[in-house]
């Protein structure tokens, strides 16, 4: 009986240790490996044949790819890779020769003088509010330059003074005062009227010039005097350094043009032709400059190194002021009202504009306003005229070059009060900067007393890009 039960009891434990085993073999079979079953959605969801196919794909790819298989893959994966660095690399460097060579060929179009960037039709008329008067000397403003990095502004007028000034702030930041007559010897700046100055490219040097026959050098960080050139005999009245270098040309009443080499302080040379006072001087990179020869109504080109001169003719008045648009077109203004456009390879002008900026006076007897000052944004189609007339009808015209320099369209006129005796443009075409005063900057023949002596900064903004030419520039 023992034995039966003891059997028995045996039996049932083997019995039920076999059906947990079959049990537990029956819920492993039923559950899911849980990396299978790690998103799940709800009864009412069915999954369809294209994501079960993508899953079942997805599952050989990372279950049952071989070592060599994944090899295989990422190594392809490696190569698209590069292949696309490469083409990427190839359109970087596509980019980069075509922007060197359109560089090199705005270069080559500089130096040949037939470079024109068409910007002219982009400027706006700027708001009245938003140009600044800069007052701090006490005659009439005769002549400023603009420092090529845009930051400074140097100006001189009829008191002897010199005004160095912060273009962003308009602040003063440094003043050179001038001297009374006869006090030459003891004094260190100007003591008779400065009727021209010029700044170098690389912003080193200031050079002024006074109606004394004195040519002044400075330090144009510091402002401190340098050096003081004698020889000319009469009021120097145009400077101009050559761009690149330290040699300065300089022009007189005298009717000579002389070659300075600042680094040197030396004299180099003096050329004759001008039969009449030299109302104006400029130069640009070759080695050789132009003169505007006032009573004589003739524009010169003089080449340096060839010692020779090109004399043209067209206005018929007195030519009073002279600028270079580029190497081989310049733009005068004279005091019959004309402004006129010219190329280096023709004697006449290309165009002439008439009673430029109006007339003044009686019905029968009127009179043209005198242009007292031009200027120009090198290797483009923007230039500017300043008049000299009645404060009511003083402006500054900004004009447009024609194709080819073959025609002149005003754009628009900003009315200033005074005699606008010096235009210069910045570097960048950002702004422009006019030198007014009461009286014109090589006389007084009459007098406004309700101008004000100071600077006019006036911004020149653009018009936004149309979505034509946005989708172009992309």
């Amino acid at each position: 009986m023992s034995s039966f039960f003891i059997k028995s009891k045996e039996k049932g434990k083997n019995t039920a240790v076999a059906k947990r085993k079959h049990d537990g073999d029956k819920m492993r079979a039923k559950k899911p490996n849980s990396k299978y079953n790690e998103e799940i959605s709800s009864d009412s969801e069915t999954e369809s044949p294209i994501q079960a196919k993508k899953r079942q794909s997805n599952q050989d790819v990372e279950y049952e790819e071989t070592p060599q298989e994944k090899k295989l893959r990422l190594a392809k994966l490696y190569l698209e890779q590069l292949k696309e660095d490469e083409e990427n690399k190839a359109e970087e460097e596509s980019f980069e020769t075509d922007l060197v060579a359109g560089r090199l060929q705005e270069e080559v179009l500089e130096q040949k003088g037939k470079l024109q960037r068409l910007i002219a039709k982009d400027i706006i008329p700027p708001d009245p509010s938003e140009i600044r008067l800069l007052r701090g000397h006490k005659l009439p403003i005769t002549c400023l330059v603009i420092s090529s990095d845009e930051k400074f502004i140097f100006s001189a007028a009829k008191d002897c003074s010199i005004i160095k000034w912060d273009v962003e702030s308009g602040k003063k930041l440094h003043t050179i005062p001038g001297g009374r007559k006869g006090t030459e010897d003891r004094h260190v700046g100007h003591t008779a009227h400065i009727l021209c100055m010029a700044i170098s490219s690389d912003g080193k040097y200031l050079a002024t010039g006074d109606m004394n026959n004195l040519i002044m050098i400075w330090e144009a960080q510091t402002c401190k005097h340098l050096y003081k050139f004698t020889g000319h005999k009469g009021p120097v009245s145009g400077l101009s350094f050559r761009k690149g270098t330290h040699d300065l040309y300089s022009a007189s009443h005298d009717r000579s043009v002389k070659v300075w080499n600042v680094d040197e302080n030396a004299y180099v040379e003096t050329l004759f032709g001008h039969q009449d006072a030299i109302t104006g001087l400029d130069s640009l990179s070759r080695e050789c400059c132009v003169t505007a020869g006032g009573r004589d109504r003739t524009v010169r080109v003089w080449k340096i190194a060839e010692e020779s001169q090109l004399v043209f003719h067209g206005h018929e008045g007195s030519i009073d002021c002279i600028q270079l648009i580029n190497e081989e077109h310049m733009i005068t203004g004279a005091d019959d009202g004309s402004v006129s456009l010219w190329s280096v390879n023709k004697k006449k002008p290309l165009s002439t504009v008439k009673q430029a900026h109006g007339c003044h006076g009686d019905a029968g007897l009127e009179q043209p306003h005198w242009v007292a000052s031009v200027a120009a944004l090198q290797n483009s189609d923007a230039v500017a005229s300043g008049a000299s007339g009645c404060s009511h009808n003083s402006q500054v015209q900004l004009w447009k070059c024609g194709q080819n320099y073959r025609g002149l369209q005003p754009l628009f006129s900003v009315p200033v009060s005074g005699f606008v005796n010096s235009l210069k443009f910045s570097s960048s075409g950002q702004f422009l900067v006019a030198g007014v005063g009461q009286e014109h900057r090589l006389g007084r023949w009459w007098r406004l007393k309700e101008a004000k002596n100071g600077i006019y900064i006036i911004p020149l903004k653009r018009k936004p890009p149309t979505p034509e030419e946005t989708k172009i520039t992309k």
